[in-house]
Order: C-alpha cells, then sequence, then structure tokens
C-alpha cells in the first residue's frame, strides 16, 4: 500500500489521497478548538446520569480522520477525534486509544456508512481504558455545545473488528454486514487456514453510546461488531448504550469476554451467528420499553438472538461448525410489565446451540425460546441450561418441557430474582442481592466506568 505523507500548516494536516483498487479515500484531519456547554437530553429515552466528563471533553480541540491509517497511530486524550466515513485500520497496523479519549462521529449523510471504526484482517486495536478514565465512543451532540440538541441511536456509527478466525460459511469467509462489498471488509479464512487464536488487539474500559446504522434488512451496523474475531483478542469492561441495532453481534470467530454492558438497544442485545464458538461470562442487558425499536423496521428486540446461519447461506442451518457460545452469568432485564415491542429473552433458533448457566432472564413476554427444532440439541444433551431463571409474561420456556435444575415464572408483573431493583424504567437501578447472574460474584464490577 501506497505511504501516506503529510504536511502540516495553521493547525491543519491534509494526508494526500489513497487509491486502491478503483476505491478513493482521502484522509483529512482537521483540528479546531470548541468551548462547549453540555446537552445531555435524551428526546427517545429515559435519561440516567453517566459517569462521564462530557464537558471536559466538549473543549477540547477537535481533530477529523477519514480513509486508511497505515501506519502504528496513537488517539491521545488532549483532542476529540472525530470519525469522517468508514475509518480502516490497515493490515499490519496498530492503533492505539489512550484511557480518557472521546471519539464521536461527523454528522450522518443519508445512505452513507458514517463515523465506522474497522479493525480489519491482521490490523489490532489497543483500547484500554480504565475504571476512572475510560475511552468512550459517543454521540456528537453530547460534544456540540448546543442545549438544542440532544443524542439519539445512530449518532454514532459503530466499531468492527475482523479477523482469521472460523465462520462457518462455505467458503470460510464472510463479507460484514452494514458496510460496501469490498475485500477488506472480509473476514475470516478459507477453509483449512484458520487463525483460531488470532489477536485483534484490546478493548478494556470502554464505551461506546448511541451508535449503530440501518440500511436494509441484514445490512446493519451495531455497536460492536465482531467478525471471525479470534481468541488472542482481549475484551473485557464494555458498554454499548442506545444502540440503533443490536449491542454486540459476533460472526464466528472464538473470542472470549467478560463484563459486558448492553443498555436501551432499539434491537438484540447479543446475537451470535455463523459458528461464534467462545465464552462469555459476566454480562447484563438493561431494556428500555421507551425503546422505538426501530434498528431491524420493526418490533423485535431480543435479549439473545442465536442463529448458526442465514436461510440463504444454508437453508438446513447445517453449516459447521456450530454457533455455540457458552454463556455464564448473564442477567437479560426486560421490562417490570409487559411490552409489545419485546420478543424474547433468548430466542434460539436456525440450528444454533447454546450453553447457558447462572443466569436470570426476567420481564420478555418469553423467556427462553427453541425455534426450529433446536430444542432436539437440549434433549440430545449438546445444548445445556443450567442453574437459571427463567421469566416470561406468556410463556417461561418454549416449548414446554421438563428442563431440570431451572426455574420458570409467569407472573404478571416480572420478578427481580433478588435483584434489589433491576428495570430501567422503575427508578435507581440495583442488582444487588441475586446469587445468580452477573453480578452474583461482584456488585462492583460496573461501577466508575459505565452508566449504569
Amino acid at each position: 500500500m501506497k505511504k501516506l505523507t503529510s504536511s502540516n500548516k495553521n493547525n491543519h494536516i491534509m494526508i494526500k489521497n489513497v487509491w486502491f483498487a478503483g476505491m478513493a479515500l482521502t484522509v483529512l484531519i482537521f483540528a479546531s478548538s470548541c468551548k462547549k456547554d453540555l446537552n445531555t437530553s435524551n428526546k427517545k429515552f429515559e435519561k440516567r446520569s453517566v459517569r462521564a466528563d462530557y464537558a471536559t471533553a466538549a473543549a477540547l480541540p477537535v481533530q477529523t480522520v477519514s480513509g486508511v491509517i497505515t501506519t502504528n497511530t496513537t488517539w491521545d486524550n488532549s483532542k476529540v477525534w472525530e470519525l469522517s466515513g468508514v475509518v480502516i485500520v490497515a493490515n499490519g497496523v496498530t492503533l492505539t486509544i489512550q484511557p480518557g479519549t472521546y471519539i464521536k462521529s461527523v454528522a450522518n449523510t443519508p445512505g452513507v456508512s458514517n463515523g465506522v471504526l474497522v479493525v480489519i484482517r491482521g490490523a489490532k486495536i489497543n483500547a484500554v481504558g480504565t475504571p476512572e478514565s475510560p475511552i468512550v465512543f459517543t454521540s456528537r451532540n453530547l460534544l456540540d455545545n448546543n442545549v438544542a440538541t440532544g443524542p439519539n441511536p445512530g449518532d454514532f456509527g459503530g466499531v468492527m473488528l475482523l479477523g482469521k478466525a472460523h465462520v462457518n460459511t462455505v467458503s470460510g469467509t464472510k463479507q460484514i454486514e452494514g458496510l460496501p462489498v469490498y475485500s477488506y471488509f472480509e473476514f475470516g479464512a478459507p477453509r483449512g487456514t484458520e487463525v483460531e487464536n488470532d489477536n485483534s488487539g484490546i478493548l478494556s474500559y470502554v464505551r461506546i453510546e448511541y451508535p449503530g446504522y440501518y440500511t436494509t434488512p441484514n445490512g446493519e451496523i451495531s455497536g460492536l461488531t465482531l467478525g471471525g474475531v479470534g481468541s488472542g483478542t482481549t475484551l473485557d469492561h464494555i458498554e454499548i448504550a442506545y444502540g440503533q441495532d443490536d449491542s454486540f453481534e459476533f460472526f464466528g470467530g472464538t473470542v472470549n469476554a467478560n463484563y459486558l454492558i448492553s443498555k436501551g438497544a432499539e434491537d438484540d442485545n447479543f446475537d451470535f451467528d455463523n459458528g461464534y464458538n467462545g465464552s462469555i461470562r459476566f454480562a447484563v442487558a438493561v431494556a428500555d420499553r421507551n425503546s422505538t425499536h426501530s434498528g431491524s423496521g420493526g418490533s423485535d428486540s431480543n435479549g439473545i438472538e442465536l442463529d448458526n446461519n442465514a436461510p440463504g447461506e444454508d437453508a438446513t442451518f447445517s453449516l459447521v461448525p456450530k454457533t455455540h457460545p457458552k454463556l455464564r452469568n448473564f442477567s437479560l432485564i426486560g421490562t417490570s410489565v409487559t411490552n409489545a415491542g419485546y420478543k424474547f429473552g433468548v430466542r434460539n433458533r436456525r440450528g444454533a446451540e447454546i450453553e447457558l448457566a447462572n443466569s436470570l432472564i426476567t420481564g420478555y413476554p418469553s423467556g427462553f425460546v427453541f425455534n426450529d427444532g433446536t430444542q432436539s440439541f437440549y434433549a440430545s444433551g449438546v445444548s445445556k441450561l443450567t442453574n437459571n431463571d427463567f421469566h416470561g409474561f406468556v410463556a417461561a420456556i418454549t416449548p414446554t418441557g421438563t428442563y431440570t435444575g431451572n426455574t420458570e415464572s409467569t407472573t404478571p408483573t416480572a420478578p427481580s430474582f433478588g435483584m434489589s431493583q433491576p428495570f430501567f424504567n422503575d427508578g435507581a437501578l440495583g442488582f444487588v442481592g441475586a446469587v445468580k447472574g452477573a453480578f452474583a460474584i461482584s456488585a462492583t464490577w460496573h461501577l466508575g466506568w459505565s452508566t449504569l
């Protein structure tokens, strides 16, 4: 790839055009000083206080970035970094982001993917915040010093990590959804060449707020999208808040994760596809009954959604390796009273398998649903439900049967299962008291860096 050259004059840095495979990307970095007041109004969702100094960040100079990052680069916390279009971290390059750094997007253009950071195969991100100084991807409207504007889902594009671990398509590779079809945006590896311990870097103590982009069905950008990401990658203490689509989406791969928060998603909180085989422990999803559920074009928001593959890839849903996440200590919190916009605490369908243990699911019309005959995997012992509490306003577990070692409830008001007050719209949140779920071992891991 052609090396970028730069010149610096009057606080402007212009990096020359990069042409590759008929595609021109202009990388423009522009720094400007701005002192702003904080506006934290939210028109769509009930407001929750945040532990972040937006006002301080709003007073920092802004540096705009676009195109391809071709050399090792550090984004420091002395400025706000603004993403224009799709920003790509190239193969062999590491992007380091300092603790306390804020990243936003330029104004959205209808029909154009914008404010998206893509770490492609062979690239790495080193985004390590701290409990006191998390790294924050957020809405430009929280940093614009304009009292007339407020943050909304879709103000920021999203973060994508693409790796070389397995994907269960026939070829072993796939194009990431939500972006143009292009070789940069392919993930996985040809069958037989997968790198299951592939390392895409580190995300730790990171918040991604008001992300998402919806173009067409199966053309959405989630808060954090992980395509074929390997087990050498580190993911912990990550919050996705008010996403227009899914919060976390895993397409294949073997990456493990701990301490995840999904808050107020307009679509699914956790979505697994294409043979994801990793393990996740300590995760919480909190629903907002004021959500518009607009991410996928209708009201179908689930706590967890699992598919082995899409019908267009294989109508029999039998591609291997199978989607089979191992999930421990999840708290999936719907609403205290029934809400038609939410559907399933866990929707297991299209050939997917699951292991779920020591978890709490409450406040959804249906707690856990085996669709498309996937209950047979439980009956054969491949899928496992162990020591979970399930609630559904209509049904706790579908189809009905004997699910030994799990409790089931269909009360008209969702139970808290020992938590002091877990429902987003019903006052101050409190998760202490439960012997299962995300906070059973530690009641404080979310404090200081998250917005819970």
